[in-house]
């Protein structure tokens, strides 16, 4: 009897482990989220940090380019991504068909021009060679940084979305060409000018506050922000991770590694 006993403590000792270790696996969460190379990268890692805080494991997958942290969003291949602004997910998910939402915003980073070349856009000569990213919200941020300089024109209501075709004057008969973003940085040997996303420009070792020769201000509409599939959006574990993007040590994180290039945005 008494061995009967001891091994039906056994047992019940070993159950109430099992149900121990199984209930804090279902308490700890893990979101694999997207973000590109650069900036976006290392403050997804002091998030991490923050989240783990309330029971949230960020599993940070890295990318080089725009198109596909929304690619892999939109298969479930990972859960969330933050990298973009709202515009450029906007013509994402006309463009693809994608169900993707936005759920919390957390820095802006202002698009800016670049050069080896020339320290002011009115100093570009007759003919001069531009690149400027070839998706078409950022194309169409760069167009009118250089409407906003007065270097061309762009026709009336062209808005954000302006592509080349809405280009009305250009006096200075600018060459202009269409790169990939990531790819711009590469570019500057070869152009006389190159319109940069802040995050790659500090991937190569560029400061926006120092080394831009044009740059968005900060009324720029371009906040980045988290996206998760549209399915997953009130899923419990969106607000944490939001809250672990937009906590204190990220703000603290933005103001002492990017202070001369990115702007909190919460």
């Amino acid at each position: 009897m008494a061995t009967r006993r001891s091994a039906l403590v056994r047992l019940g000792v070993t159950a109430a482990a099992a149900l121990l270790f199984s209930g804090a696996s279902r308490a700890e969460e893990i979101i694999k989220i997207a973000v590109t190379n650069g900036p976006h990268a290392q403050i997804a890692e002091v998030a991490k940090q923050v989240a783990a805080r309330d029971g949230l494991t960020l599993q940070i997958v890295e990318f080089s380019d725009y198109v596909q942290p929304n690619a892999a969003l939109d298969a479930g291949d990972v859960q969330a991504n933050s990298y973009q602004h709202l515009p450029f997910l906007q013509s994402q998910i006309q463009a693809r068909g994608y169900k993707l939402s936005a759920v919390g915003v957390t820095v802006t980073a202002p698009l800016g021009f670049y050069s080896k070349r020339v320290k002011r856009l009115d100093q570009l000569a007759t003919g001069a060679r531009i690149a400027i990213p070839n998706d078409p919200t950022n194309s169409g941020r760069a167009l009118q940084l250089l409407h906003k300089a007065g270097i061309l024109t762009l026709k009336s209501g062209a808005g954000i979305s302006a592509t080349t075709l809405d280009i009305a004057e250009n006096p200075r008969q600018l060459r202009i060409v269409q790169v990939d973003a990531a790819q711009l940085p590469r570019t500057l040997d070869d152009v006389d000018a190159s319109a940069i996303n802040t995050n790659y420009a500090v991937q190569a070792g560029l400061s926006p506050k120092r080394d831009a020769i044009a740059i968005e201000d900060a009324k720029s509409p371009y906040a980045n922000l988290i996206a998760v599939r549209t399915q997953d959006k009130d899923r419990p574990w969106v607000p944490k991770l939001v809250r672990a993007f937009q906590s204190t040590e990220v703000r603290q994180f933005v103001a002492e590694r990017f202070a001369d290039s990115l702007v909190v945005a919460f």
